[in-house]
C-alpha cells in the first residue's frame, strides 16, 4: 500500500520508513509534487495533525497522515508543546531551541517532560488519529550526535542514555513516534488492505 506522509523531514521520513517495513510504501511530499507549505496553524498536536492530513487528501487525492510532535515539560507548563520546532524562532533551528529550553530550565528541579506524537491518517476521507508519547526528564547539558531536535537534552524514564545517545533502532523501540506508528500499522492491518 501507498501512502503519503505529510512531512518534507528526511529524518522523520527515515525513522518512519524505518518503523514500517517493506510492509507500507511511504511516498513523500516532494514525490508527489507537492511544493506547498504545509499549513500548521492549529492551537493542539491533534489540530496540526489533521490540518496537515486533510491537506494533502483535499489537494493531491493521496491517502496520507501527517504527524505532529511536542515536547511537553512540566515546569514549563506544557512548553514548548505545539510550538516544538518553532520555539527560538521561525528558523526552526534546533540548537537554538535546545538553547532556550536549557536556559529556561536553569536551576529548576523539577526536570519531567515527555514527548508526545499524535498521527492523523485519512483514508478516503475519514480520518482517524494515533497518540504515542514516551516519559523522561531534561538533561542540564546536550549529549550524543544521533536523533535530531530535542533528542540531546532528552533522556527516557529508565534508561541511562538521551535519545541523541542511541541508534535508530534502540530509540524506535521506544520512542513516542514508534509507539504512535506501531498503533497506525496495527490499524492499517485491521482493515485488511494489502500491505
Amino acid at each position: 500500500m501507498e501512502l503519503v506522509f505529510a512531512t518534507n523531514n528526511p529524518h522523520k521520513l527515515r525513522e518512519l520508513q524505518q518503523l514500517l517495513g517493506d510492509e507500507i510504501h511511504l511516498l513523500s511530499l516532494k514525490d508527489i509534487g507537492c511544493d506547498d507549505e504545509v499549513p500548521e496553524n492549529q492551537q493542539t498536536l491533534e489540530g496540526n495533525a489533521a490540518e496537515k492530513s486533510f491537506f494533502i487528501f483535499e489537494k493531491y487525492g493521496y491517502n496520507c497522515f501527517a504527524d505532529d510532535t511536542g515536547l511537553e515539560i512540566d515546569a514549563l507548563d506544557g512548553e514548548p508543546g505545539v510550538y516544538s520546532a518553532r520555539y527560538a524562532g521561525e528558523e526552526k533551528s534546533a540548537e537554538a531551541n535546545m538553547a532556550k529550553v536549557l536556559e529556561k530550565m536553569k536551576g529548576i528541579t523539577n526536570r519531567k517532560a515527555r514527548f508526545r506524537t499524535v498521527i492523523s491518517l485519512v483514508i478516503d476521507g475519514k480520518e482517524n488519529q494515533f497518540e504515542g508519547f514516551v516519559e523522561g526528564e531534561i538533561l542540564r547539558e546536550k549529549r550524543g550526535t544521533e536523533g535530531f531536535g530535542y533528542d540531546p537534552i532528552f533522556q527516557p524514564d529508565g534508561i541511562s542514555q538521551s535519545f541523541a545517545e542511541m541508534n535508530s533502532e534502540q530509540k524506535n523501540q521506544l520512542s513516542h513516534r514508534g509507539r504512535a506508528v506501531q498503533k497506525l500499522v496495527r490499524y492499517l492491518k485491521s482493515l485488511n488492505l494489502t500491505l
